[in-house]
């Protein structure tokens, strides 16, 4: 999906199934991507102050551009909206993350957040008019956390063997709910803006809660910018444009037209991802178990994606 999609395109009917499928590529690959792109750039950044100009960037970029291809300024109830969502899905779902990753390897921190589909379906089945989960939707959701638990389970030869630091776990776990939160709020929204404007007006009103929580934690007076790394700059520069305009639009773009179960399955995806991208970067091996689970993962993502909407 692009930020140049016209007005038209975000409030039309049903999507083709090219533009699911390449919306779906997106969050599945992309977002896999990202872990490694914030463990690099936090390594000489500090992660709040770092993800704040993150989101600062990109949403000012987007809504500019949204201007200029014509989409109404949003109304005083949209950014009320993207006053509460921007800092659930910014600060807690990706603000935490970043800052975990300083403990936890991005690889393993992948594998961690391969929990949330349970969060995004238990919390979508728990909201007023939410949908009610099928069995064989919970059957798939099992099927994808014991490929994930079994990808995150110490291994003596696996380069992804690590000893958790638990405030960092915590932070990961509380990053899932906070995200859940704020993509089911959003999905719920009575006069939603479209859904790229929706984007940009979330990621200014989470990097204002990331800025806020960075002067608390004296991430600003640790930033040194000379001390950035080309590496950290690199990766900054990935997640400001393919990270965020690119994958964080797509994301709220496929709330509006696809179900939380099927949504959330990117996050049982992106450890595949990232545990490539260990192997093709950081040269980490990839084991037979490795394989098998994400057989399991790819098993449990068919089930979600492939079944019809059933309402409670």
């Amino acid at each position: 999906m692009s930020a140049a999609t016209t007005p038209a395109a975000d409030t039309s009917g049903r999507p083709s199934r090219g533009a699911m499928f390449a919306a779906f590529a997106v969050i599945y690959i992309v977002w896999g991507s990202t872990y490694l792109g914030i463990k690099v750039a936090v390594d000489t950044m500090p992660p709040f102050a770092m993800a704040a100009t993150r989101f600062a960037l990109a949403g000012a970029v987007l809504i500019f551009w949204l201007r200029l291809r014509g989409y109404a300024w949003p109304t005083a109830r949209q950014w009320r909206d993207a006053a509460f969502v921007g800092p659930m899905l910014l600060l807690g779902g990706n603000g935490l993350v970043a800052w975990a990753e300083l403990y936890i390897p991005s690889g393993l921190t992948a594998l961690v957040i391969g929990i949330g589909p349970l969060f995004m379906v238990l919390t979508e089945w728990a909201w007023p008019g939410g949908t009610r989960p099928t069995a064989r939707t919970f059957f798939a959701l099992a099927l994808g956390v014991a490929g994930v638990a079994w990808l995150a389970t110490p291994n003596h030869d696996s380069a992804l063997e690590t000893s958790l630091h638990l405030p960092a776990l915590f932070a990961i776990l509380v990053g899932c709910l906070t995200w859940s939160i704020g993509s089911i709020y959003s999905r719920h929204t009575t006069s939603p803006a479209p859904p790229f404007m929706g984007a940009a007006q979330q990621m200014l009103c989470g990097s204002a809660a990331l800025a806020l929580t960075a002067i608390f934690t004296g991430d600003w007076t640790r930033l040194d910018v000379a001390a950035i790394s080309p590496a950290s700059w690199t990766a900054f520069a990935y997640l400001v444009t393919i990270g965020s305009l690119l994958a964080f639009s797509t994301y709220v773009w496929l709330l509006k037209h696809s179900t939380p179960a099927r949504i959330s399955t990117h996050t049982w995806v992106n450890p595949i991802v990232a545990v490539f991208l260990g192997w093709a970067i950081l040269s980490e091996p990839i084991t037979a178990r490795t394989l098998a689970a994400a057989a399991l993962i790819v098993v449990a993502v068919l089930l979600v994606t492939l079944q019809k909407n059933r309402r409670a």
